[in-house]
């Protein structure tokens, strides 16, 4: 018996403790390591991104299908930060929970979200060199690289409040994946946990600034012509940063906050 209950997941008032106090420890991580970390992050999403591409190339599945594969494709990004460890600014919009309990200052947030959100970028973009140099894009006869052209299009076409909005509702659903991972005990029940919420963020297409970093420079590397505006890129990397740090911080980490630990005393 007592096995069985050492098997199942944290409640969510532990969850909500045990994300405070990661939230603590990630703010008192050393600059390097965080940086680290962070580039192996944005390193990851941008293999789920691309793997992500490959699956959607040339699908005769049907719309719901292929966004179901895609997503469930993507996900690899996710389970790799997660599970092998790595430091991915929007899971770390969690911090909010520490700082909403004063256990970390507003200096040390800005300081992680930095770092990390750098060292993001910089995993991103040394996928994409890579990406490039491996010539991934000429797979299906040029497929691959005209459906990474079309994903950095729309994404570039989107308005700034359509950004913002899939923002929002993309980190909530990032942040509850990684609320779920930090219930389970095993490997498996991380991956699994992970699993639904990012499928449906890739299916209903809502935006992730880290990913986008992956799609929206290999689609600008890939357009020969000048179809993406630098503009839009710009926009849909500033609504979606904001959106993604509302999305985070309030509807996920703020009302856990509320609901589990702001009448806690913290010493």
């Amino acid at each position: 018996m007592e096995q069985h209950f050492l098997a199942d997941a944290y409640p969510p008032a532990e969850i909500a403790r045990k994300v405070e106090s990661l939230g603590v420890a990630k703010a008192s991580t050393s600059t390097l390591t965080l940086l680290v970390l962070a580039v192996l992050a944005g390193a990851f999403v941008s293999i789920g991104a691309i793997f992500y591409t490959v699956v959607m190339t040339d699908s005769t599945l049907g719309f719901g299908i292929t966004r179901l594969l895609g997503g469930l494709s993507f996900c690899l990004g996710l389970i790799l930060v997660v599970v092998a460890g790595a430091e991915l600014f929007t899971g770390n919009n969690l911090l909010a929970m520490a700082w909403a309990s004063r256990l970390i200052s507003s200096r040390a947030v800005a300081r992680n979200w930095a770092i990390v959100y750098a060292g993001n970028v910089i995993g991103c973009l040394a996928t994409v060199g890579f990406v490039a140099w491996a010539n991934i894009a000429s797979m299906a006869g040029g497929g691959v690289g005209e459906t990474a052209l079309q994903i950095a299009t729309s994404k570039s076409a989107l308005s700034m409040g359509e950004a913002f909005a899939r923002g929002v509702l993309c980190n909530a659903l990032v942040c509850l994946a990684i609320w779920l991972a930090m219930g389970g005990r095993s490997v498996m029940d991380k991956i699994w946990a992970i699993l639904f919420p990012i499928t449906a963020f890739v299916v209903l297409g809502l935006e992730h600034s880290i990913a986008n970093w992956f799609f929206l420079p290999y689609g600008l590397l890939l357009d020969q012509q000048s179809a993406i505006p630098l503009s839009g890129v710009v926009a849909n990397l500033i609504a979606v940063t904001a959106g993604n740090i509302v999305g985070g911080t309030l509807l996920v980490a703020g009302v856990y906050w509320v609901a589990y630990l702001r009448g806690e005393r913290k010493k």
